[in-house]
């Protein structure tokens, strides 16, 4: 798989597991803000309408005639319905009395028109009343309105003592709105630039560790593909020899080296002596303080001699002591692998009844053997 496919799965995962992630996160955050900015504007105004209902009251009391007070409140409150919230004042029959729109004078307030939460029943529930705005359905004492295009909700209500006014507290469902659209839109821009960052750092950390790993890997290949060229080497020079041997032509001065030295090795089989010949024996190693011979025909005969004197009989050029418990022939080497810390395991033909490791000490020699 090419690195840049690897990159382009791992931006597609972080990006479907940062937006899932940020998805949900977002809508509990601003679930949790807009019912905390609900509630703050709730309280503004059952505060705002009690404070007016005690004024209201308070001038009653002191004799101020009806239609002054009528008069002082509808100048104090009109034009205030742009704000996030406001109040109005109505009688019992419902008939507005003052209202910052005056064109609401003298209009009736139907109950189905407009939700009205009486102080005497249990508050209103900011849970509800986000809902209402965000589903507008039905939910908790709230209930959807005939009229669609009602910009405002009665959200409390407050009687003013010793009249039949009662004080309203308005929530101005649009302007409520756009703050709820400009919170999403700010959660949302937040979130998309977060997640964005996110992504960009998670994926420069991952080309950044998956960069060191690959010239680590690179490092480790560059030593793979030198052994195996120093193994490829072996193993050709193996060849040339096995090639050398089988030529005729052999020179006066190899002849008379070979001739130097003993061309059978004497063991048994059972009671009766047995002679065989150097170019027939495979390898030779020792178990358990006994001496086997092994033949290229797979015949195995046992030697009284030790491991050193049977070498010291032999052709050093066609055998090689491998280490303490083996002898073996250039004729019967199938394969050399790289083993181990700078070792060197070899495959015979026939195999060996124990791995033959031949040792980072022994590696030079036996190259240099190898190649004659």
């Amino acid at each position: 798989m090419k690195k840049d496919h690897v990159y382009l799965l791992t931006f597609l995962g972080l990006a479907v597991v940062t937006s899932v992630v940020s998805y949900f996160s977002m809508n509990h955050l601003l679930e949790i803000s807009t019912n905390h900015f609900l509630q703050t504007q709730i309280e503004s105004s059952k505060r705002e309408a009690n404070e007016i209902s005690l004024l209201i009251q308070h001038q009653v009391e002191n004799g101020l005639p009806k239609h002054t007070i009528i008069k002082n409140l509808q100048s104090s409150i009109e034009n205030t319905n742009t704000e996030s919230g406001f109040v109005c004042m109505f009688n019992w029959s419902g008939v507005e009395i003052c209202h910052p729109n005056p064109e609401k004078i003298g209009q009736q307030v139907l109950p189905e028109e407009s939700f009205v939460q009486p102080v005497m029943y249990n508050e209103l529930n900011p849970q509800d009343f986000y809902n209402l705005l965000k589903n507008k359905a039905e939910t908790g004492g709230i209930r959807e309105f005939s009229e669609e295009g009602r910009s405002s909700e009665i959200i409390y209500l407050y009687p003013v003592k010793g009249t039949d006014w009662i004080m309203a507290a308005h929530a101005n469902i649009n302007h409520i709105k756009d703050r709820m659209q400009k919170l999403k839109t700010n959660f949302i821009i937040t979130f998309t630039m977060s997640g964005i960052l996110l992504i960009i750092i998670s994926l420069f950390m991952v080309r950044l560790i998956s960069g060191r790993y690959e010239k680590n890997l690179e490092k480790q290949n560059e030593g793979l593909s030198k052994e195996v060229v120093t193994l490829s080497k072996l193993n050709n020079d193996l060849l040339l020899y096995k090639e050398k041997k089988e030529r005729p032509d052999d020179t006066h001065e190899e002849k008379k080296e070979n001739s130097l030295v003993k061309k059978r090795i004497l063991t048994y089989v059972k009671d009766e002596i047995v002679s065989i010949e150097q170019e027939n024996i495979a390898f030779v190693y020792t178990e358990n303080s006994i001496t086997y011979i092994c033949c290229l025909d797979g015949k195995i005969f046992h030697s009284n001699n030790s491991l050193e004197e049977i070498f010291s009989d032999l052709d050093s050029t066609l055998f090689f002591r491998a280490n303490r418990q083996f002898i073996i022939s250039v004729n019967a080497i199938d394969k050399i692998y790289k083993y181990g810390n700078n070792q060197l395991k070899i495959e015979l033909n026939p195999r060996s009844p124990i791995n033959i490791i031949i040792s980072k000490n022994r590696a030079s020699a036996f190259k240099h053997w190898l190649r004659g």
